[in-house]
């Protein structure tokens, strides 16, 4: 690899001739490992303009260099690092820069994030990966992605690729959202009533935004999805947690003065409780009373292999007040980070105009790429082969659950990707993660999903979207038996 000219420039302050401080420069360059070896060093004559110093004088620098080994000269290809020029040096312990700028009193709030759940980046290398929400190789029909994402390259798409939408979003994506994935869920709408966004994630962000302020109340469950609570941790509003039961979030337990709800009725996070249809009507007839809003996440209703799904809250909603939040990369891919709100079109249009401040839109490419993908039928399929093969490593998983007496804390009834589990009472989960970890299992505590000093610290989660079924008796044998070592 060529090393551009810019990254060179010699120090204002140097000592030496120019020669010297070329020298110098480059040696430097190489010790502290910016210069790999192998990588092409820029012409005399190129090197020479950009420094503003005569061609002889870098000319000599090189010979130097080379003379040295630092640099090694190719038959009509110039100077490369040599392969023999020293190794880095490793970084020295520098002291604390001095801050002229006192962070504390610059920085307006402190922002938490609960988005890194102490798993490793490099998880597909280890044996037992029972991590959740990941992209299994075995499950991603990466070879249709790849022709979508091509196709979506032509010049055909070549507005959808280059145009910047502002505020708006791709038609076509919003058409397969239209007729196609809402109608799933028993849910009609027209095109102002939708508005992709960066995944469900940035749904719950702009909802919270739009909806909640100063002087205004908002519910979420307990346990919760963490970034839910770092959202509305970081707004100014009052927050209360109502701890969820067997079927989700119970009404009867709800403030009587609030102004946002928010829900997770088909697959509660982290429970897996779906809320019976009897207490979506009540939920719905609670927030009327109150003049509250409800925001449905109804996310993984796709992984429904044991029975089909309840219809979405919203379908339920005569009058308007349910904001519903969607995604595709749950079932496509994490990283692709595409989901979508619906709601009324005064609260889609205020969110439209807070996403076009932020970030806009979505990029066009991959609006377009996924609306291939959906369109010629390969979500559809992709979720007939998640489906399958999550209802064989489900059963092989909680067979495995119940032979060696695990609790079961939470499953879905209608199956979704994980377990929610629960220790004897005094084991920490976090710390028998940590020694999992060190016995190549990936297993994630529960203690961050609660709300409140006092969290319980002996629930965890374990997910099998992302081990294949031969491994998990091997996987929860280890669990188990790092438990039992842990309640002794």
């Amino acid at each position: 690899m060529a090393i551009p000219v810019e990254t060179f420039f010699l120090k204002p302050d140097a000592q030496g001739t120019l020669q010297a401080q070329i020298q110098q420069m480059i040696a430097e360059g190489i010790l502290s490992g910016r210069l790999r070896r192998g990588e092409k060093l820029p012409s005399s004559r190129k090197l020479a303009a950009h420094l503003g110093v005569s061609r002889i004088t870098v000319t000599l620098a090189y010979t130097e260099l080379q003379a040295s080994d630092y640099l090694a000269v190719r038959d009509r290809s110039g100077y490369f690092v040599s392969e023999n020029a020293p190794e880095p040096l490793p970084e020295p312990e520098l002291p604390a820069a001095a801050e002229a700028v006192d962070w504390d009193m610059a920085l307006s709030r402190q922002i938490t994030s609960s988005v890194v759940p102490g798993r490793p980046s490099d998880w597909a290398r280890y044996r037992y990966p029972f991590v959740y929400g990941q992209a299994d190789p075995a499950l991603f029909d990466h070879a249709h992605w790849r022709l979508c994402a091509i196709q979506a390259l032509g010049q055909k798409d070549f507005t959808a690729l280059t145009t910047d939408y502002y505020d708006q979003d791709d038609p076509e994506l919003v058409e397969f959202i239209l007729r196609h994935s809402l109608p799933r869920r028993g849910i009609m709408a027209r095109p102002e009533e939708v508005l992709v966004t960066m995944g469900a994630q940035n749904a719950l962000w702009l909802a919270a935004q739009v909806l909640l302020g100063p002087g205004r109340r908002a519910v979420m469950e307990n346990p919760s999805y963490p970034p839910l609570k770092d959202t509305l941790a970081q707004i100014d509003c009052d927050v209360t947690a109502v701890d969820v039961d067997a079927e989700g979030l119970p009404p009867a337990a709800l403030p009587e003065a609030c102004n946002v709800i928010f829900t997770t009725p088909s697959h509660q996070c982290p429970t897996s409780a779906t809320m019976p249809r009897p207490r979506r009507e009540a939920l719905l007839a609670a927030a009327r009373a109150r003049n509250a809003l409800v925001v449905e996440d109804d996310y993984e209703f796709e992984m429904s292999f044991l029975s089909p799904p309840s219809p979405a809250l919203k379908s339920l909603d005569g009058d308007g007040r349910v904001i519903y939040v969607g995604s595709f990369s749950k079932v496509l891919f994490p990283g692709l980070r595409l989901g979508y709100l619906v709601g009324p079109e005064p609260f889609i249009r205020q969110a439209r105009a807070l996403r076009a401040n932020v970030l806009r839109h979505p990029p066009g490419h991959i609006q377009r790429t996924a609306a291939y993908f959906l369109r010629l039928g390969h979500y559809d399929a992709q979720i007939k082969r998640m489906s399958r093969l999550l209802a064989e490593r489900r059963a092989v998983m909680q067979a495995a659950l119940l032979d060696h007496g695990l609790t079961i804390a939470g499953s879905g009834t209608f199956g979704g990707s994980s377990f929610w589990m629960k220790a004897p009472e005094g084991v920490d989960m976090e710390q028998v993660r940590q020694h999992l970890q060190a016995d190549s299992v990936l297993i994630e505590s529960g203690d961050r999903f609660f709300t409140g000093a006092q969290a319980p610290r002996n629930h965890y989660r374990l997910a099998y979207s992302s081990i294949p079924s031969d491994r998990i008796a091997e996987g929860v044998a280890r669990i188990a038996q790092a438990i039992t070592d842990a309640s002794a």
